[in-house]
């Protein structure tokens, strides 16, 4: 069968013709016909790891720069934006609380904003033990290139940053992060997957709809939901497979 675009082009020849030698039309009906969009098919690609596979990737990250940022932002379901956001005023070690409540995007330009995707967004979140941990290391690293570098090093208030002070860049963190991946074997998946394994993880260890809905802070259940569905599809995939490997001819 002919594609739209050769039909429209053999109608419009025969139109013609109709117009200017038979003369039978005084116009040819084809001439502004537009051809209809196509509408492109957005191919579903989510990845839900569980602990052992989240732990897997994590040492894989191990020694790199991305690892602390790829450690808080499966921890906390963060996007990346939320996790470039992060500031060290954000953070209270007496407290011992983490804020999200400032963005860094890129469009044309990296752009810093003191307010998240939505209002259900922000939020306040207890450190645990393990990211405590690695949040302490990085101030106490940044206090040390601080000293260093002396005048050249580039202040800010951001807790992810190159020895120099300098903000990770937002296409640094997916393009670092898929190098690593395909470098180690790892699964191929997008840094917005975090946010996901996040889910399924907690969606394994029992937690219900709600508070996974709260820890992630999406603003209505419905999207929750919709992951809840997606996992329950990835481990109908895992079971299908284990299934498969018990019986052969």
């Amino acid at each position: 069968m002919c594609s739209l675009k050769a039909q429209r082009f053999v109608l419009k020849c025969i139109f013609n013709h109709a117009l200017s030698v038979d003369e039978i039309i005084t116009k040819n009906p084809v001439s502004n016909v537009p051809l209809p969009k196509l509408e492109k098919v957005k191919e579903e690609y989510n990845v839900f790891l569980n602990a052992e596979q989240a732990n897997e990737m994590l040492k894989a990250f191990e020694g790199h720069p991305l690892q602390p940022l790829v450690f808080i932002s499966l921890c906390y379901g963060l996007r990346r934006s939320e996790v470039l956001g992060l500031k060290w005023k954000a953070i209270n070690f007496k407290e011992n609380t983490l804020k999200i409540e400032h963005t860094v995007v890129k469009g044309l330009t990296i752009e810093k904003k003191d307010r998240t995707k939505s209002t259900s967004s922000k939020a306040t979140y207890k450190l645990t033990p393990k990211a405590r941990e690695i949040l302490e290391s990085l101030k106490a690293k940044q206090e040390e290139n601080k000293k260093l570098f002396g005048n050249e090093y580039i202040k800010s208030d951001y807790v992810f940053t190159w020895q120099n002070g300098k903000l990770f860049r937002p296409d640094y963190v997916t393009k670092g992060f898929q190098k690593v991946l395909k470098k180690s074997g790892f699964v191929h998946m997008r840094f917005h997957d975090l946010r996901h394994s996040c889910a399924s993880i907690l969606h394994d260890k029992g937690y219900s709809l709600k508070q996974i809905q709260e820890w992630l802070r999406h603003s209505n259940i419905e999207t929750t939901g919709n992951i809840y569905v997606h996992i329950l599809k990835s481990r109908q995939v895992i079971e299908n497979d284990n299934v498969d490997e018990i019986f052969s001819l």
